[in-house]
């Protein structure tokens, strides 16, 4: 269904700008709100920074939300909110996962929890750079929870399995078949690892000769009074001690993260070898330091332990490094102020009140869990090359067919188009800007033929914006959105837009799989890996039109979302190292290689994508795999062009993307 367009609005320069808008949700349980936890963990974060940069709004399906207390008490009293309906939300807000942050202009909508942590920091060392404690919280390289859940399986632990586990159980507290989840306990066995930090060397001479003194003191009380009892785990507690003061100092001093001392280390401290000084233990998630990951664990791994002791006490023996890592953590300076806001009653368990437990064999299915997501990413060799592989294909009657291109001589108007819009903006050499305008003439030219006026074209992973931006000027009529998880090249293409004067384009900084608006036409070009197969899986999901571009086939490979071979076909006739062969052979069409393995390299691209194609078919599509035009473009030429149900138009219909 096409609606009629609604024109983005335009900030008038001389009006004062409003605030950034901060969307939090309110869920619904036992028919009374309450605070899921992404919320409670944004909260708890603005507690800690004290910022006060946003505009914060609760949002709530139900309409009477505003009368119940049952969740103030977890909102700061400081923290001015408003209540807001689902269905009054600006559009770009309503088409995204929440939390999300909608800046001044109402054009760009920062998405999905890491990233608006990560933002609220930054707006908050950006009112006050002092605030160093905050800035800290980005970790060594500012780079904490920065790569996104689809890739990195640690952000997925922390910013999706543990809270849906916590929530999982919350919901079903007594049920007596529920064990501990796998995500926690891939936690408790992250915490047990060894820790590598910057300049860890000097603290592990530090701990060794902690160490050191620590025996010689247990061997003069023993001479002086052999009635003491002095035992090995207060040793190994004083010891430890070290790291935790290294943490804190860190917090509390900019002179450095190590802890002063008046003496340097012995010579035969300074002698030994690195490989022979003692291992530093975990003080806190990633390590030593207090990161953005403690802030998001702690809002979980309180509720969880919290309703462990109400309802099940005895499980907390299984989780004795996580019982001390939220000990530490309350000792962080801020943390208990933050905690208490939000309304939680921070406590020490009482699995810790009789002593340390003892590491139970309960983790053995979290190292079960970390093998099988370790299988679907570790490097798969081969021997041998794709014939083998595509002759069997052939036996089975599957070979890579090409469709031939509709408009191969179509072009744009390169050199009446603004500036802005042509790709030699940056610092793109004239060769490959060349080459990009090729693949953009392609990309355009299909989207042109299959747009309406009032369509929304969503260009996912758009990076600076060379496809949307495109779009955008040449189909005034339609609504474009940019979805990006790379916020350096997003802020990129809205310098652009903003030159260009483009009303009628948006941008979110988000995970593909974030955005779950409407919307009639998606494209990208270039998507990484299984980056493709998600665009696909997006448009599918909306009965949308795709326009892809695949890219890096060499990095496909199973996930928590997807297995390959994708269709019946090629699963019947593959197995899943077959199905890698073709994919690392595909990624052998660089122009310097022989001209004979580019050609199979091409076969091999165009297997994959006819494996591609015809998973999409089974949902009513009628998929075309092509060439791009010249070939010469791009080394990864191939272009997928999917209509839902062999139509000409668009998907799903509803709302268009413009600033409400």
């Amino acid at each position: 269904m096409n609606l009629p367009p609604v024109t983005m609005t335009q900030t008038d320069p001389h009006e004062e700008q409003q605030p950034e808008c901060l969307y939090l949700e309110l869920s619904s349980q036992n028919e009374q709100p309450s605070v899921p936890l992404h919320t409670s963990i944004s909260l708890f974060l603005l507690s800690y920074c004290e910022c006060t940069s946003f505009k914060v709004f609760l949002v709530s399906a139900k309409p009477d939300t505003q009368s119940s207390q049952s969740w103030k008490s977890q909102v700061p009293k400081s923290l001015a909110v408003s209540m807001v309906h689902v269905k009054d939300l600006p559009v770009l807000v309503r088409g995204c996962r929440l939390p999300a942050v909608l800046d001044e202009t109402g054009r760009y909508c920062r998405a999905g929890l890491a990233v608006v942590l990560r933002h609220i920091i930054d707006r908050t060392c950006e009112a006050d750079p002092r605030r160093k404690d905050a800035a800290s919280l980005l970790g060594f390289k500012k780079t904490c929870l920065k790569a996104c859940a689809e890739v990195s399986q640690w952000t997925r632990l922390c910013e999706l399995s543990i809270p849906s586990a916590v929530e999982a159980h919350l919901r079903q507290p007594t049920n007596p078949s529920l064990h501990l989840p796998s995500a926690l306990l891939n936690l408790e066995k992250t915490l047990g690892e060894p820790v590598k930090v910057h300049n860890d060397d000097k603290i592990r001479r530090q701990k060794l000769q902690q160490q050191k003194k620590n025996q010689k003191k247990i061997s003069q009380d023993l001479q002086e009074d052999q009635g003491t009892d002095i035992t090995q785990p207060q040793d190994s507690q004083s010891a430890g001690g070290l790291e935790l003061r290294a943490a804190l100092a860190k917090l509390n001093v900019d002179s450095g993260a190590v802890p002063s001392t008046t003496t340097r280390e012995s010579s035969d401290i300074r002698k030994v070898k690195t490989t022979e000084l003692p291992q530093l233990e975990h003080v806190f998630a990633e390590g030593l330091y207090f990161t953005l990951t403690d802030v998001v664990l702690l809002p979980c791994i309180h509720q969880y332990l919290r309703s462990l002791q109400s309802h099940n006490a005895s499980m907390l023996s299984q989780l004795p490094l996580l019982l001390r890592w939220y000990l530490q953590v309350q000792e962080v300076p801020g943390v208990p102020r933050a905690a208490q806001a939000c309304g939680m009653a921070l406590s020490t368990p009482k699995a810790l009140t009789t002593g340390p437990p003892t590491i139970a064999k309960a983790q053995q299915p979290s190292q079960a869990k970390q093998e099988s997501l370790e299988t679907t990413t570790k490097e798969v060799h081969f021997v041998g090359g794709p014939r083998p592989t595509m002759t069997k294909l052939k036996e089975s009657g599957i070979q890579a067919v090409f469709s031939p291109h509709p408009c191969p001589s179509w072009t744009l108007p390169w050199d009446s188009l603004p500036e802005a819009v042509n790709p030699t903006e940056g610092k793109m050499s004239d060769v490959r800007a060349a080459r990009k305008r090729q693949q953009l003439n392609n990309l355009v030219a299909m989207v042109t033929e299959l747009a309406r006026p009032g369509d929304t074209v969503v260009d996912f992973c758009s990076g600076g914006g060379h496809v949307g931006i495109v779009l955008a000027h040449t189909l005034p009529d339609c609504q474009v959105i940019l979805i990006e998880n790379k916020e350096e090249s997003l802020v990129r293409g809205k310098v652009r837009s903003a030159e260009l004067g483009l009303t009628n384009i948006g941008f979110i900084h988000a995970n593909l799989d974030y955005f779950t608006g409407p919307f009639h036409i998606g494209v990208a070009l270039h998507a990484c890996g299984v980056a493709t197969d998600m665009v696909v899986e997006q448009c599918i999901q909306a009965g949308a039109t795709f326009v892809v571009s695949p890219c890096c086939y060499g990095f496909i490979q199973n996930t928590l979302k997807f297995t390959f071979p994708r269709s019946k076909r090629f699963l019947e006739t593959l197995s899943y190292k077959e199905h890698m062969i073709l994919c690392r052979f595909a990624d052998q069409t660089a122009v310097q290689l022989p001209s004979e393995r580019r050609l199979i390299g091409k076969q091999c691209m165009g297997l994959v994508d006819l494996d591609r194609s015809w998973a999409a078919e089974t949902h009513g599509y009628s998929v075309r795999v092509m060439t791009m035009e010249p070939d010469s473009c791009s080394p990864k030429n191939n272009m997928l062009v999917g209509v839902a149900g062999g139509g000409a138009g668009g998907g799903a219909g509803g709302d268009n993307y413009a600033t409400q």
